[in-house]
């Protein structure tokens, strides 16, 4: 709840004593009151199996996780949750979606009960004006989110919601929308993309699965390209990635498990540094790269 909001709540309190006490208003906005600024992320999470296996990719998860003050909730925003308009999760209880087929049944069986957090849903809410953005009541956590986020928190003790990406808009758009919630992270809120900077399942080398960052050229090619203009802080070229050649159409055949990226470079301050972890290819056609805004 953000302060013009709290002024109005209490302008609408009643003087009977059935009236909601400013203590209580108190504690329902502490959560989210000014703190140190949080890091952003971006985190390449690949195979859903990087929820319970252990390798290199889960070991960046966790070295990151410990370099981060515990934040008091996180957003989300996975390539797994498209949509039509914008909406963010707004229970109080979000359940684990194991949205995915094929993989064994010790992967279905895994839970992540993080709590989510209302006051934040309705927080994300009143600081977006670019677009009506709706409280999702149905979603929960898909795997996308919970798959990387157990490895930084494993015990599911800090809130999480998730912001949609709307599939019917242009990188632009999701762009300058995130920039509106940079205030966010000054409330000790941890803001997560979660993606893949290359992903073209339709091109991926199966027998290469174990292949130690094994990318095609082209794949490469992308990446570094990518990585070039993370570091040199050109984001135009990153939203404008359509018109990058036939290395980038090759990478993101499809923009869902690449615009997470926009949404965390967005978040981005003029004296921030950028650091790239897990920074590999895998199967010819993924990388696995990841992304920690912080202070200088």
């Amino acid at each position: 709840m953000n302060r013009k909001h709290f002024l109005k709540s209490l302008a609408l309190l009643p003087l009977a004593g059935t009236a909601m006490k400013l203590n209580e208003l108190n504690k329902m906005t502490a959560p989210f009151n000014s703190t140190e600024k949080m890091p952003v992320l971006f985190l390449g999470h690949g195979s859903p199996m990087n929820a319970i296996e252990e390798n290199e990719f889960v070991t960046g998860f966790r070295n990151i996780g410990k370099t981060i003050t515990k934040p008091n909730a996180i957003i989300c925003v996975s390539a797994h949750w498209e949509t039509k308009g914008t909406f963010v999760t707004a229970m109080e209880k979000p359940t684990t979606i194991h949205d995915f087929g094929g993989f064994p049944q010790a992967l279905f069986d895994v839970q992540y009960p993080a709590p989510g957090s209302p006051d934040l849903a309705r927080e994300t809410k009143a600081l977006i004006r670019k677009t009506e953005i709706g409280l999702d009541d149905k979603w929960g956590l898909d795997h996308g989110a919970w798959s990387v986020i157990k490895h930084l928190y494993p015990n599911a003790d800090v809130p999480v919601i998730q912001l949609s990406l709307d599939y019917s808009q242009p990188p632009q758009y999701h762009y300058d929308l995130a920039r509106e919630l940079k205030s966010l992270r000054d409330k000790g809120v941890l803001i997560i993309g979660s993606g893949n900077m290359v992903h073209n399942l339709g091109l991926v080398a199966w027998d290469k699965l174990n292949a130690d960052a094994y990318g095609f050229d082209w794949a490469i090619e992308a990446s570094e390209k990518m990585k070039s203009f993370i570091l040199n802080g050109d984001h135009q070229s990153l939203i404008n990635f359509k018109s990058q050649g036939k290395a980038f159409d090759l990478a993101i055949p499809s923009p869902e498990h690449y615009l997470p990226l926009l949404y965390s470079l967005a978040m981005k301050e003029e004296n921030e540094k950028i650091s790239l972890f897990n920074d590999k290819a895998v199967a010819g056609a993924l990388t696995m790269t990841s992304v920690k805004i912080d202070k200088a």
